[in-house]
């Protein structure tokens, strides 16, 4: 890359998660805002402790931007788990100073059981990870659907759902 086209670069990490009923799982951008990575999983014990954890993760890594998935159905329509997630971005939102976005997370998690099985992983391991690469595989979507808006020179959306 040459050096203008570094200093008209933005960087910007962007965290993801997935919110699950027993733990949610935390993917980290690469620092240009291109590619996700699964980072860590979160046991749920409380609200307070996850918000907790979250808001260090995201002070830690100079975090920009939280992407939460919103499990929507099929289609489309929200049920308890849509409306959880919603409840868990408006309490992230009062943490930090920084956008917390949804992003439609449809068949993340079925996705990620099938990208780990492809690549061989063991059961117990595939049970720890799973989390993690759902909120990769959340992030990865919401930054690629973002770049392509930029080259299009269209208005960044997050999957239906106004920030």
């Amino acid at each position: 890359m040459e050096d203008s086209d570094q200093e008209n670069h933005t960087y910007m990490r962007v965290l993801g998660l997935d919110i699950g009923t027993r733990r949610v799982g935390v993917a980290l951008s690469d620092p240009t805002g291109v590619i996700a990575q699964s980072l860590t999983v979160i046991p749920r014990r409380s609200w307070a402790q996850v918000i907790g954890a979250v808001v260090a993760l995201i002070r830690g890594h100079r975090v920009e931007r939280v992407v939460v998935g919103l499990p929507l159905r099929l289609d489309g329509g929200e049920g308890d788990a849509a409306a959880n997630a919603r409840r868990f971005a408006d309490r992230l939102r009062k943490a930090v100073a920084i956008p917390v976005v949804l992003e439609d997370e449809r068949l993340s998690t079925a996705e990620a059981e099938r990208v780990m099985l492809e690549a061989d992983v063991g059961r117990s391991t595939r049970r720890a990870r799973r989390d993690a690469v759902a909120a990769a595989l959340i992030l990865q979507r919401y930054l690629d659907r973002g770049r392509a808006s930029a080259r299009t020179g269209g208005e960044e959306t997050t999957g239906g759902e106004a920030t």
